[in-house]
C-alpha cells in the first residue's frame, strides 16, 4: 500500500512537471517519457504499466455461452426492426409499412365563351366569361396509406388503411369531400378516407379481399393513363375540389372505390384473374332505385416478356340489376380491353370500352346511363378509347395522348327530351416529366379538351398546368 501511495504521487509530481510539454498519445507513452527521465525507478515502471494494460472487465469479450445466454433471454416478440422494403418497421410478427403522395400544380384555364351554342349536356370542356387560375391537385390527391401485414396459421394476412386528402377547401354535400370546392378564407380540405380492407390468402390458393377498395372494371384504364400524375381535364378551374378530371369521360369510365369482397388468383405464368361482389350502386341521374342484387365485377391480366419488348394485357367486366322503387328494371353492364407495351424507352397504352347502361359523363358508374322509367326502360349505350405514348430519356419523359367518350340516346324519346345530350367528348394531352429525385417529379402539361352535343352544339377549352408529385 505504502509503495503503490509512492508511485501515485511520483506520478502526480511527474505529470505537473510535464504538464507545459505536448501531449502524449496515452497513459503508457506518458510512463515511458516518466521513466526514461529518471522519475520512475525500473520496478515502478513495470508495475504500472503492467497495472495499466491490465484488460477491464467491461471491455472483456463475451465468450460464445455468454452471447447464446444474451440472445435466448431476448423476447423476439418485443423487438422493432427496420422493414426490409419501403419505409416501415417489424414488430414482433407483423409488418407495419406507410407509403404515400402529395401533389400540387399550377393550373391556367381559358373557357369556351358562353352562347347558345356551347351548351353540351354532360361536356367536359369548360365553358365561362373568364380564364381561371387555381392552386389544387392533379388527378391524384394526396395520400396517406397505412398497411398491416403478418403470417399466421399459414395464411398471409393484412390490413390496409388509405386516407386520401386534397389541398383544395370543399363545398361538402351528397358526395362528401368528392363536391365541387369552396375557394374561400376559414374552409377545410376534404380527406377522402378510400380504402378500408382486409386480405387474407396464401401462394398457391389466392387472396381474398374484403372491404372497400378501387373496383376491377376500368381500373386499368385510369392507372396506366398518363395524366393520374398530373392534372388533364381541370373540371371546375373556378372553384376546384378534391381532383381534377384527368381522362375520367374522355377514354374511360371512372373505375371508383367501392365495398367489395374480391378474389385474386395466384399468378399462373403471368396470368392473373381477379371476380368480386360489390355494393350495389344507384344513379345520381336516375328514378330512385331499391336494388336486390349486388353487382359483379371481373378483371383478367396478363404479363409477359418477348425478347426485349415487356408487355401488360388486360380485360375486364362490370354487370348490376338496377330495381326502380316505381316499378321497372334495367340491367346495366360493360367490358373493356386494353395493353401496355414498352419498347426500350418507349412505353405505349391502347384501351377500348363498350358499354350499355352504365354512362359515360364524369359523374360515376351508372350516371346518364338510362334517363326513363316504368317497365321496358330503355338504356343509352356508350364507348369509348384512349392511345398514348411516353418516352423516357434519363430524367426526362416526354408523353402524349388522346382519347374519346361517347354516348348514345335511348330513344326518339330521350333524343326530344334532351336535345343538347353529349355525343363525343374528346382530348388531347402533351406533357413533359422530369425526375428531379427518386421521390419528385416535375410536370408540365397543355390539355385540350372538345364537347360535342348531338344537336351540334359545341365546346372547345384549353389548359396548362404546371407543378409536381412526391412518393414515398
Amino acid at each position: 500500500m505504502n509503495m503503490k501511495k509512492a508511485l501515485c504521487a511520483s506520478v502526480a509530481l511527474a505529470t505537473m512537471a510535464l504538464a507545459t510539454t505536448p501531449a502524449y498519445a496515452g497513459t503508457a507513452e506518458l510512463l515511458k517519457r516518466l521513466h526514461e527521465k529518471g522519475i520512475l525507478s525500473d520496478e515502478e515502471y513495470a508495475e504500472l504499466l503492467a497495472e495499466e494494460n491490465k484488460p477491464s472487465p467491461a471491455a472483456a469479450a463475451p465468450s460464445g455461452d455468454t452471447m447464446t445466454r444474451a440472445t435466448e433471454s431476448v423476447d423476439s416478440s418485443r423487438m422493432v426492426r427496420m422493414a426490409s422494403s419501403g419505409i416501415g418497421l417489424e414488430v414482433g410478427p407483423a409488418t407495419i409499412t406507410f407509403s404515400g403522395s402529395v401533389n400540387g400544380f399550377y393550373v391556367h384555364d381559358n373557357p369556351a365563351t358562353p352562347t347558345a351554342r356551347t351548351a353540351v349536356t354532360g361536356g367536359i370542356a369548360s365553358v365561362g366569361s373568364n380564364n381561371s387560375s387555381a392552386i389544387r391537385n392533379g388527378l391524384l390527391p394526396g395520400f396517406l396509406k397505412v398497411s398491416v401485414a403478418a403470417k399466421q396459421s399459414g395464411w398471409d394476412v393484412g390490413a390496409t388503411f388509405g386516407m386520401y386528402p386534397g389541398i383544395n377547401s370543399t363545398a361538402y354535400g351528397a358526395l362528401g369531400a368528392n363536391n365541387g370546392g369552396q375557394p374561400t378564407a376559414l374552409a377545410t380540405a376534404g380527406i377522402d378516407f378510400r380504402q378500408t380492407f382486409m386480405t387474407f390468402g396464401k401462394p398457391n390458393v389466392g387472396t381474398f379481399k374484403i372491404g372497400r377498395d378501387i373496383g376491377l372494371f376500368a381500373s386499368e384504364a385510369i392507372l396506366n393513363d398518363i395524366t393520374l400524375l398530373s392534372s388533364g381535364t381541370p373540371g371546375n378551374n373556378v372553384a376546384p375540389g378534391n381532383t381534377t378530371l384527368g381522362r375520367i369521360g374522355v377514354g374511360y369510365i371512372y373505375t371508383d372505390f367501392q365495398p367489395q369482397i374480391t378474389y385474386t388468383s395466384p399468378n399462373f405464368k403471368g396470368l392473373q384473374a381477379s371476380v368480386g361482389v360489390f355494393q350495389p350502386l344507384s344513379s345520381l341521374t336516375g328514378p330512385a332505385e331499391s336494388n336486390s342484387a349486388p353487382g359483379f365485377q371481373g378483371k383478367v391480366t396478363y404479363d409477359g416478356k418477348f425478347g426485349d419488348v415487356a408487355a401488360r394485357l388486360w380485360v375486364s367486366g362490370i354487370t348490376q340489376k338496377h330495381d326502380l322503387v316505381g316499378g321497372g328494371e334495367y340491367t346495366g353492364s360493360g367490358v373493356d380491353f386494353g395493353g401496355k407495351v414498352t419498347v426500350g424507352p418507349v412505353t405505349a397504352t391502347g384501351y377500348y370500352y363498350t358499354a350499355s347502361g352504365l354512362g359515360t359523363t364524369v359523374l360515376g358508374l351508372f350516371d346518364t346511363g338510362a334517363p326513363q322509367t316504368g317497365p321496358g326502360i330503355a338504356k343509352r349505350d356508350s364507348s369509348g378509347f384512349y392511345a398514348q405514348a411516353l418516352a423516357t430519356f434519363g430524367k426526362l419523359s416526354v408523353g402524349g395522348s388522346y382519347g374519346e367518350s361517347r354516348l348514345d340516346y335511348a330513344s326518339n324519346a330521350d333524343r326530344l327530351a334532351n336535345p343538347n345530350l353529349l355525343d363525343v367528348n374528346s382530348s388531347y394531352v402533351g406533357q413533359v416529366r422530369y425526375g428531379l429525385t427518386s421521390w419528385v417529379t416535375l410536370i408540365g402539361e397543355y390539355v385540350h379538351s372538345k364537347a360535342v352535343a348531338h344537336s351540334g352544339n359545341k365546346a372547345e377549352s384549353d389548359a396548362v398546368a404546371v407543378g409536381g408529385i412526391l412518393f414515398f
